[in-house]
């Protein structure tokens, strides 16, 4: 297929030819795979500028997303792709292999350093999900780190820059410029820009001093791209609908009481949630209608289940791509539906892709985290179902960009099952609060896009190429 790049995308290719680092907050749906494999394309074999790319990429994205957008357009077919990914025998192979781009999946990291070491191969690194590098603890971030001053050229793609708040951002640039922007410490970055407060010692919050949110987006801006999807291409009304869950009275005492007292005895099984954390968790089984207690699973009510049914009756056939929290969900989803007709099916490999994308499927069920990066599912249906929520704003946003995506043609439908006066609407409320800052950073550092002359960018990467 012949690869012509919109105006935006010549852009973005632009930036990561010139630039030494860039991150490319781009919305789910404008190509940022294509983009990246163009311009690797354009530096390897027509500025002859690097040998080695790596990406780094979330696994079910190595594994297939990267490979197939190279196979797609004529100009990229000729890369050799090597994945290092499975068994350390078969990834010692994959790192021997000689190939233009190298991909990995992102817990496989902190093996790559440890087996260069000082002889870092690759003098350009792509972060497929710069997110989830944003923990600065984590060994992943540690490793790479340790070998930023070996990586010539290093680019960051994102959608979610900021899931959490603004503090997420440290360790993103961090590998981007090495501390030169926001500091070379957290600590640092603390310190310049946020409020420490110690609660009287028990745990630790940092708020944002007043005007930092502006001064860390400048501090940024030149390194950064963002751009929302709905900004650059026609993309289908979006409806997202809360359904409200009412308990009966016999689980709203349950909950109630679990919720003041932490514990809560039911026949033989019992209930104890030490933290709020684990509180929390617990609350949001209770939601979805079961909970994992001592002896195993502990039903609570079918009120969910119930209201769920009543969605998949109203939808008439019509696809749903369900998405559950917690493994009890499943069982009990599929208990249900087995009193149907409708064909189900669990989002584990290619196959159940394909078949969802052929109309085989009317209801796939698939955790959050196994279907957030990557996935193309827009062809298959137009409704989304959220039975069980999570706190993640990045999963959220992402496992609904598998419907909701470029090539869709069809008004998407995302729908809440929410559990009235519950942690349920907490969740939602602190979605709704996460995105209101997300979506302030991304505003701010939007690309001014000016129209791109084809003789000034796209003909210089592909100038040896067919478009």
């Amino acid at each position: 297929m012949r690869y012509i790049p919109h105006n935006y995308q010549s852009y973005c290719i632009k930036r990561i030819i010139e630039d030494e680092a860039v991150g490319l907050f781009l919305g789910m749906g404008l190509g940022k795979t294509s983009i990246t494999l163009t311009a690797v394309n354009d530096l390897k074999y027509n500025r002859f500028a690097i040998q080695r790319c790596l990406v780094i990429a979330p696994k079910k994205v190595a594994e297939a997303t990267w490979s197939t957008e190279a196979s797609k357009w004529d100009h990229l077919k000729h890369l050799r792709i090597s994945k290092i990914l499975g068994t350390e025998t078969k990834r010692l192979r994959a790192v021997n292999t000689p190939a233009d781009i190298y991909i990995i999946n992102r817990e496989n990291v902190p093996w790559l350093v440890d087996h260069f070491r000082n002889d870092w191969k690759f003098d350009m690194v792509v972060i497929d999900e710069l997110s989830s590098f944003k923990n600065h603890q984590a060994k992943r971030f540690k490793c790479l780190a340790w070998v930023r001053p070996h990586i010539r050229k290093i680019v960051g793609l994102t959608g979610t820059p900021a899931p959490n708040g603004m503090m997420d951002l440290w360790a993103q640039i961090y590998l981007l410029d090495n501390g030169k922007r926001l500091g070379k410490s957290i600590t640092a970055y603390r310190n310049a820009y946020f409020r420490q407060n110690t609660h009287g010692g028990n745990f630790t919050t940092y708020e944002q001093i007043d005007g930092s949110a502006k001064a860390i987006r400048d501090q940024i801006s030149d390194i950064c791209v963002s751009m929302k999807a709905e900004d650059y291409i026609q993309l289908p009304e979006r409806v997202d609908i809360t359904v409200p869950v009412t308990l009966e009275d016999a689980a709203r005492k349950k909950y109630e009481k679990f919720e003041r007292d932490m514990f809560l005895q039911i026949d033989e099984d019992q209930l104890d949630a030490a933290t709020a954390a684990v509180l929390s968790n617990k609350l949001l089984q209770m939601c979805n209608g079961a909970v994992y207690g001592e002896n195993g699973i502990v039903e609570i009510h079918d009120s969910k289940i119930e209201a769920f049914m009543e969605l998949v009756e109203a939808a008439q056939g019509q696809p749903m791509l369900v998405f559950y929290n917690f493994r009890h969900d499943l069982s009990r989803l599929r208990k249900a539906l087995e009193k149907t007709k409708l064909s189900v099916g669990e989002l584990n490999s290619e196959d159940d892709i394909r078949n969802w994308n052929e109309g085989k499927i009317n209801v796939l069920l698939a955790h959050p985290a196994s279907a957030a990066y990557g996935l193309n599912l827009q062809e298959g249906g137009s409704h989304v179902v959220w039975f069980g929520l999570n706190w993640s704003l990045e999963l959220y946003q992402q496992a609904n960009a598998r419907l909701y995506r470029q090539g869709q043609k069809n008004r998407v439908f995302v729908h809440h099952l929410v559990v009235e006066d519950s942690t349920d609407e907490m969740v939602m409320s602190a979605l709704r609060d996460k995105e209101g800052t997300q979506s302030a950073l991304l505003d701010a550092l939007k690309a001014k896009i000016r129209e791109v002359k084809s003789d000034a960018v796209s003909g210089r990467f592909n100038k040896n190429t067919s478009r």
